[in-house]
């Protein structure tokens, strides 16, 4: 077992909480004040294959890489539309979000640089080009696409409804799998995707209340995490500076009425990777959310969240799987950045 005790504790839980079915798909959350877990999430279960991958890499414990192996698996055989070469939304479902697929790919592409087999990277090609194709609307792409017919779904000013600088984390499958296979038009679809949101990113935070703000903060560390790759070019170096400083500032005056712990886990590891300090009250904090029970759905795993000083009843494998990589990386050099969850 790791000597780190929380990523022991979370990596545990995503083993034997129940948040994994035999399928290998992954719910959403967990629900502990009605003891059941959400649909699964096809997104969800593709952060979790990229969980597994890098508990793997960090323990050596063949488990994990097993896990991420049956993981991918679910989301190639079950999952992957290969007719439609899109991913749904949840399973089953009528909706493909282009967010959704863009971290799907991530995780295939993170199991198969341990396992090179061969299927994960084809579909993960398939499904960018598929995204390239689908989603493109004028000057950016559709956040929402019903199936099976790919028409567009309408709009809304909350975040995952609109077309914004957040999606740029998607589009970071692009830039990945174009270095996998040397298709330049996704690295190209990528930079292109870079300047829309170089644009507009900076009032991307505006315009909400104290909740939607907090939950805009977890988006906007999207694009930081997008960014990093090019932050050797001053304008993105630029851009990373000023969307870190504001992620902090609003946490902060934030935070003691609504914290999200994936926003806070998304400001540690985006501190690290660009090199920034990480203050020692942000590990602290970030640690509280970890839960402790006698119950197994629930140890180890990490809150959603607390509102007005109340922690929420879900237990949610993106927090867990985003904190226990930014406590395991806190005081280190930053992993390779393909180990980014």
């Amino acid at each position: 077992m790791h000597k780190n005790s929380s990523l022991a504790r979370a990596g545990q839980w995503f083993l034997h909480s129940g948040i994994q079915e035999p399928s290998g798909g992954v719910a959403r959350f967990y629900q502990s004040d009605i003891r059941k877990n959400k649909p699964v999430s096809t997104e969800i279960t593709g952060y979790a294959a990229s969980a597994f991958v890098y508990l793997h890499t960090v323990t050596g414990d063949q488990i994990y890489l097993d896990r991420a192996r049956q993981t991918a698996q679910f989301l190639v055989k079950c999952v992957w539309n290969r007719e439609l070469k899109t991913f749904p939304f949840e399973y089953p479902s009528n909706r493909t979000y282009f967010f959704d697929c863009g971290i799907i790919v991530r995780g295939l592409l993170a199991v198969w640089r341990q396992t090179k087999e061969e299927e994960l990277l084809a579909v993960a090609h398939a499904a960018c080009r598929g995204m390239m194709a689908d989603f493109r609307a004028g000057s950016g792409y559709h956040p929402i696409l019903e199936l099976p017919g790919k028409q567009p779904v309408e709009r809304t000013a909350h975040w995952s409804r609109s077309s914004a600088c957040y999606q740029l984390k998607s589009a970071l499958a692009w830039f990945d799998t174009a270095e996998l296979t040397g298709d330049e038009s996704l690295r190209a679809a990528y930079m292109e995707m870079l300047d829309f949101s170089l644009a507009d990113h900076t009032g991307f935070l505006s315009g909400a209340d104290t909740y939607g703000t907090m939950d805009r903060l977890h988006a906007y560390g999207y694009f930081l995490e997008a960014l990093i790759p090019v932050l050797h070019r001053p304008e993105c170096a630029a851009a990373f500076s000023s969307a870190l400083e504001a992620v902090s500032r609003n946490f902060q005056e934030i935070s003691p009425a609504f914290a999200r712990c994936d926003a806070l886990a998304q400001l540690v590891r985006a501190r690290i990777y660009g090199g920034y300090p990480v203050p020692p009250s942000e590990i602290e904090a970030l640690a509280v959310f970890q839960a402790t029970s006698d119950d197994p759905r629930i140890d180890g795993g990490f809150l959603f969240g607390r509102r007005d000083g109340a922690p929420s009843p879900h237990i949610s494998p993106v927090s867990t799987a985003f904190a226990l990589q930014a406590l395991e990386m806190a005081g280190k050099q930053p992993p390779c950045r393909y180990l980014l969850i």
